[in-house]
């Protein structure tokens, strides 16, 4: 009768093979799962900007005209409402909408018509409920800050705050708002109409990503007053936004469309996604464009409304003129010392300002 055989088990080196082969594998595996779940978020974000430009479209059928990039003129029932919180109707928020509306025109509370309430007061008056509600149409799902709301007590008012990564499109800056040849097709209190782009619809940008800013400070989709009063940074962004970059003690190296990083409170200042090579863009047409950061220097005439047709060679010179430009000026700040500061040694931001009844611009700090 013969023995039973003794099982033979795997050796060390065996074993360390086939942990390395996992891990080989696992290691190219990875970037591909990656790549898959960024083009993703890449199509589904173009697929919601494409729904604010159905929407938008459907606005200006419906008002003759596209809404203010931020409104205020003076009312008690919409001041410092955003573009994208008068259009709610036509993206199928009509129940928000109306909450939204309903809020305003009450008497329950003090300056209940305010978007943020009472901040300034002993004790605080509640904001609109719609500055707090997520709308997942307005966010990018590359950004998973913008699924959820921060609290009041983070932002300085009694009520939450939720966010957007797409910002109206304001020409050159949103200050220069009452300038005809800078501004874009939103800015603050526009009525653009179809008729006012005469470079065409479908060559002038509309709406682009931004994702909220480093310390949430900027970003709020509702009602968003931004740095300057008039919604920059909140709802609106220019192609050149000096100023902005300045208030926040940031150099002009973060001036102009090009990679950011949400950890940098500096890159608030530009146009740009959290998609690898550059960012969506809606066109007056409602066409969505996939612009690369190699296209700084073309961004800022396709941001403004009253410019002649360029041929291709007229389009390359323009270019060129923007590049000589900016390459000038580089040459001086350098010069001067003033290149990017190095992450870990940013400076403090402009307190958060939200606008008093009365006032242009915010006065709170959170």
């Amino acid at each position: 009768m013969n023995a039973p055989r003794a099982r033979r088990g795997f050796t060390l080196i065996e074993l360390l093979v086939v942990i390395a082969i996992i891990a080989i594998l696992i290691g190219l595996l990875l970037p591909a799962v990656q790549k898959v779940r960024d083009a993703a978020a890449r199509i589904k974000c173009a697929n919601n900007m494409k729904q604010m430009g159905i929407a938008l479209h459907a606005y200006h059928d419906a008002n003759n005209g596209f809404p203010p990039g931020v409104y205020n003129t003076g009312d008690a029932v919409y001041p410092y409402w955003s573009w994208m919180a008068l259009m709610m109707p036509f993206y199928e928020q009509d129940n928000l909408y109306r909450q939204a509306d309903t809020w305003a025109r009450g008497k329950t509370y003090a300056y209940q018509y305010w978007p943020w309430g009472g901040f300034w007061l002993s004790p605080q008056t509640p904001a609109n409920p719609a500055l707090g509600t997520v709308v997942k149409t307005l966010i990018c799902p590359a950004d998973g800050r913008q699924d959820f709301a921060i609290p009041g007590s983070q932002a300085g008012l009694n009520g939450s705050v939720a966010f957007t990564g797409y910002l109206g499109v304001a020409g050159l800056s949103g200050t220069s708002y009452t300038s005809t040849t800078t501004r874009g097709i939103f800015y603050y209190q526009s009525k653009t109409r179809f008729g006012d782009i005469t470079d065409g619809s479908s060559n002038t940008l509309m709406v682009g990503e931004r994702p909220p800013s480093q310390d949430l400070y900027y970003g709020w989709w509702f009602a968003g007053a931004g740095y300057d009063g008039y919604g920059t940074g909140d709802v609106l962004m220019g192609a050149r936004e000096y100023n902005y970059a300045a208030s926040l003690g940031c150099s002009s190296n973060y001036v102009g469309f090009q990679a950011g990083r949400a950890t940098v409170n500096c890159d608030q200042a530009h146009f740009w996604s959290l998609h690898s090579g550059g960012g969506n863009f809606l066109m007056g047409d409602g066409s969505i464009r996939f612009v690369n950061y190699s296209n700084n220097t073309v961004l800022p005439p396709r941001s403004r409304l009253p410019r002649q047709p360029l041929s291709p060679d007229g389009e390359r010179r323009d270019a060129m003129r923007w590049l000589l430009l900016m390459t000038l000026v580089g040459v001086v700040l350098f010069s001067l010392g003033c290149g990017k500061e190095p992450e870990g040694e940013q400076k403090k931001p402009a307190p958060r300002r939200m606008a008093k009844p009365g006032e242009k611009g915010k006065s709170a700090t959170p």
